[in-house]
């Protein structure tokens, strides 16, 4: 194995076929939340994944019963109480959906459980999403008082349409793995015990196939995205300017006691 991903600390490295790299969140206790570390290794991450000679391909899943659980607890109150940390996380959140769009190398996710926040950023921008059964896909953004800011506002309407999209970011609806593919949010479901072979089939076939093709493509696709540019750029300047507010410190304290969050219904906006 390279040693150029050696310095990434939260996440495991495997080669499962012939040119795949597979990256594997890796804090299962917690499932697979992460940290200030691990958010910014998994920013910058797909840069170096992009620059990889050695590679064709890519497979992105989640050790033990979860995908990702996003962001910790730690990361949302240094959101709150800290500027630069706020700031920290605006630019990591902005870095990290492009450089996944900008990756050149085909990404398959396999979503394994529970998929949410940046984890979820990744396995939905992924090239082809892979869900099991057992998958359970959230945006809890706006319950824990935050707008819908990782950056569903690019994706979910383009490919679920607008009227799911709002249903399922407004009040934070579960999908799981079976629902997911058939609103169109993945590429297809399978059963659990599949997840891992069918990823590696898919990122094998993507590995021998036409690497200019294949990548000329997925960066012509991609400008779908790219135009959404500016809509982006709002929704996460305006989840930032959530975490320094009210709700934010309501969402947090109820996911903590895991009560429904009590808001206050009246608002100047």
């Amino acid at each position: 194995m390279s040693d150029r991903y050696a310095k990434y600390t939260k996440f495991e490295f495997d080669y499962p076929a012939q040119r795949v790299l597979r990256v594997t969140f890796n804090n299962p206790k917690t499932y697979n939340s992460l940290d200030a570390v691990g958010h910014k290794e998994f920013t910058y991450l797909w840069r170096e994944i992009d620059d990889d000679p050695d590679i064709n391909a890519v497979i992105l899943t989640g050790k033990g019963k979860a995908f990702s659980s996003g962001g910790d607890f730690s990361m949302i109150e240094a959101n709150m109480n800290d500027e630069h940390a706020r700031l920290q996380a605006w630019k990591e959140a902005r870095d990290l959906v492009y450089n996944i769009i900008n990756c050149n190398k085909p990404i398959v996710s396999a979503i394994n459980g529970v998929a949410v926040g940046a984890g979820l950023v990744a396995a939905l921008l992924a090239d082809i999403s892979i869900a099991g059964k057992a998958a359970k896909i959230i945006d809890g953004h706006t319950r824990l008082g935050v707008a819908a800011g990782d950056c569903a506002v690019i994706n979910w309407p383009l490919l679920c349409g607008m009227a799911k999209a709002k249903y399922l970011l407004l009040l934070c609806e579960p999908v799981d793995g079976k629902m997911a593919d058939e609103l169109g949010l993945v590429s297809m479901c399978v059963e659990d015990d599949e997840l891992q072979d069918k990823a590696i089939e898919v990122a094998s076939r993507l590995a021998a196939g036409p690497p200019n093709a294949i990548r000329w493509t997925k960066y012509a696709l991609n400008n779908w995205y790219r135009m959404m540019g500016p809509s982006y750029d709002a929704s996460t300047a305006l989840e930032m300017l959530g975490f320094a507010g009210a709700e934010v410190r309501e969402g947090l304290a109820a996911l903590r006691e895991k009560r429904e969050p009590k808001f206050d219904p009246k608002s100047p906006v």
